[in-house]
């Protein structure tokens, strides 16, 4: 398929209301995944002893970034492959023919891919953000102050994702906010409290 055709069949099935809700809920889920991890890495890094300046926190990041991106695009994309192959082989057997090269099946392959850059980019984003503070570490910022205003981006964050999902929801987003942001203070005290 060229990509004029491809980026034509994407924008098709992101008219779809499932496919626009499945894809928030991967981005968000592993989003939230990375920011938590991220939290993680910037203290155990910083913590730890080993760690002489902001580059080297960006490395160490950048591979749990590259984990988590991995992860999210390689395990939706087996498992909306599963779940799209099911449907099929059910729809076939339903209508006693073969559903090869339609645009059903486009539209399956096109819902994969759509799906699984949701869920890559979701850690993806959300780690290079609580980064940022390393990169002017040394220049504007000391270690101690880079860490620190990484942990307050990811906890911010945590709760915009939580103050939209709340507002999408209809429920009080000040209140998902909160849950949200929360989830970033407990990491961040069970591994300052982590031995060694």
């Amino acid at each position: 398929m060229n990509p004029r055709a491809r980026l034509a069949g994407i924008r098709r099935v992101l008219r779809k209301e499932d496919v626009r809700s499945l894809s928030r809920r991967y981005f968000v889920a592993n989003g939230f995944d990375g920011t938590l991890t991220s939290i993680g890495v910037v203290l155990g890094a910083y913590m730890g002893g080993g760690v002489e300046d902001g580059l080297m926190v960006i490395g160490i990041g950048l591979g749990a970034a590259i984990g988590l991106g991995t992860s999210g695009i390689w395990s939706v994309w087996e498992i909306e492959r599963a779940e799209t192959s099911r449907e099929q082989a059910s729809l076939e057997s339903a209508m006693l023919t073969s559903l090869e090269d339609t645009q059903l099946t486009r539209d399956f392959r096109n819902e994969q891919i759509v799906l699984a850059l949701a869920a890559a980019t979701g850690p993806v984003i959300s780690i290079l953000v609580t980064l940022l503070p390393f990169l002017f570490e040394g220049v504007f910022l000391s270690m101690f102050q880079a860490v620190l205003l990484s942990i307050a981006l990811g906890i911010l964050l945590l709760a915009t994702v939580g103050a939209y999902m709340g507002a999408i929801s209809k429920q009080r987003w000040y209140v998902a906010a909160i849950r949200m942001g929360l989830a970033g203070f407990v990491v961040a005290i069970i591994t300052i409290f982590l031995p060694g």
